[in-house]
């Protein structure tokens, strides 16, 4: 009896042979040190993660996982260079929330993350947070509303810049609480909390790292934090769920994502191993010496975080009509 090979058995055999291909990629992988490309200069909170993280699963794996820095554009060309790389699993970025705001900000959009990128796992968050100079008449939110209120548009904020992660958190704030302030974009946190020290403008908005030795000195007071869960940073300082905003959130999120194309073999076995560098006591440490803490979860979670992410930007930016530097 002869066999028959249709139409529909070769297309069979055609997905049979894809699968064992990748599954047999998955069990050599990796064979070489992995890349993973961060949108920021070295020394950052994002820099600082990746290379813990990087170090966990190299130190599991058995290969480097090698951290590349790609400044510029918001992240675009860090987004660009990991969206353009060959998908077999070389190349990953460790992202954060202009992975999401991008599309939005920039037009035309530089990218599409749900398109283009393929999210491998979910690592942690750090707070966002509103801090005032020590002598402003406020010392938390409830005051900084009535204040805000009494003298519409006239209490400044400053922010690490237009279309910043602190920025949009201020202004999803804004929203909720029915106030306006006047957003002073900076490039960077550094000089933006210098004149906040300085007396120049009241508030600034960045994470709850950046603000903390001057905390500690006097010459800043947190009002409160934009998270869920208070931080270990500053553990008496309330949230903003607690400060009247039940729900509300804020943070700055880390993901690990790939080139959409790259093997779900390969993808799943990152998942995993990024899974157990987050159980790891240096990465826990780590994660806390930032301000932040680590998140566990499936591959679908970190989706499901840029997806929602991702629309809630685009409502703000045409809302607010916010431009990037």
């Amino acid at each position: 009896m002869k066999f028959k090979c249709t139409p529909l058995r070769q297309g069979l055999l055609l997905v049979l042979a894809l699968i064992f291909s990748c599954m047999a990629l998955a069990q050599n992988f990796p064979a070489r040190p992995v890349k993973v490309v961060v949108g920021y200069a070295p020394g950052g909170a994002v820099d600082t993660i990746a290379r813990t993280v990087g170090q966990a699963m190299a130190a599991s794996m058995g290969q480097a996982f090698v951290v590349e820095n790609k400044p510029g554009a918001g992240t675009n060309i860090a987004v660009k260079l990991v969206v353009d790389a060959a998908p077999d699993g070389y190349t990953l970025m460790l992202a954060a929330n202009a992975l999401a705001a991008n599309p939005a900000l920039y037009q035309p959009s530089p990218f599409d993350p749900e398109r283009d990128l393929v999210p491998v796992s979910l690592i942690g968050r750090v707070p966002v947070v509103i801090a005032a100079n020590a002598s402003a008449p406020f010392s938390t939110i409830a005051q900084l509303i009535a204040a805000a209120k009494a003298r519409p548009g006239h209490i400044s904020f400053a922010s690490p810049g237009n279309g910043s992660t602190p920025h949009m958190a201020v202004e999803f704030f804004k929203r909720a609480a029915g106030i306006s302030l006047l957003h002073i974009p900076y490039r960077g946190g550094s000089p933006a909390i210098t004149d906040v020290i300085g007396g120049q403008l009241p508030l600034v908005a960045v994470n709850a790292l950046e603000v903390q030795p001057h905390v500690k000195s006097g010459r800043l007071k947190v009002l409160a934090v934009l998270s869920p869960n208070r931080t270990p940073v500053f553990p008496e300082v309330p949230t903003i769920a607690e400060s009247g905003f039940p729900g509300f959130e804020a943070s700055v999120w880390y993901g690990l994502v790939a080139p959409a194309a790259t093997p779900r073999p390969i993808v799943n076995l990152l998942h995993t191993e990024a899974q157990k560098a987050l159980q790891t006591k240096e990465v826990r440490e780590r994660m806390t010496a930032v301000g932040g803490e680590v998140i566990p979860g499936s591959i679908e979670l970190l989706g499901s975080l840029i997806r929602s992410e991702r629309q809630r930007y685009e409502k703000l930016v045409r809302e607010a009509n916010i431009k990037p530097d």
